[in-house]
């Protein structure tokens, strides 16, 4: 019951992804659904409604917005996160999926290793970043927070 059953990005004022990150959102969204670890901690004694719950992520006025909703699509709880703490770590991650992509089409197999393996190291960095600030909010494990932090890079693209 402490997980994410339903998931939708609120992209309706971004312009259309690229083919990648197309991929790299449908591969999370997939990921995310099939294996996920999400609860509501109990916050100044009020009622935790049960999951599993649908997740809605988006961008407003400059802040990422988690709307958690039950399966009976009743409001179970609302945050919004500062943008700041994730900018450096998504500009990173954009530069080097981009030479990965790049990487791909030419260079040797051992290059392309390095790359991939300094491209895990950036995800992770936003991954630990997204857990601290869900801190109090919600408890993901660290692959649901690699997953979130790939849907939070998406909704960045437009950004």
């Amino acid at each position: 019951m402490t997980r994410i059953s339903h998931i939708e990005l609120d992209d309706r004022n971004l312009p259309p992804p690229t083919p990648e990150i197309e991929q790299e959102r449908k591969v999370a969204i997939y990921d995310l659904l099939e294996d996920n670890s999400f609860a509501l901690p109990v916050r100044d004694d009020r009622v935790v409604p049960d999951g599993p719950y649908h997740l809605q992520l988006s961008i407003r006025e400059k802040r990422l917005v988690f709307d958690i909703a039950t399966e009976a699509s009743e409001k179970a709880a609302e945050f919004h996160l500062s943008l700041g703490p994730f900018r450096q770590v998504v500009k990173d991650y954009f530069q080097i999926c981009e030479s990965y992509f790049d990487a791909v089409k030419s260079l040797p197999p051992s290059q392309i290793e390095t790359i991939d393996m300094a491209r895990r190291g950036i995800h992770n960095e936003g991954s630990r970043v997204l857990q601290e600030r869900l801190e109090g909010k919600a408890e993901i494990d660290i692959d649901t927070a690699r997953r979130l932090f790939t849907l939070i890079c998406v909704l960045h693209f437009g950004g």
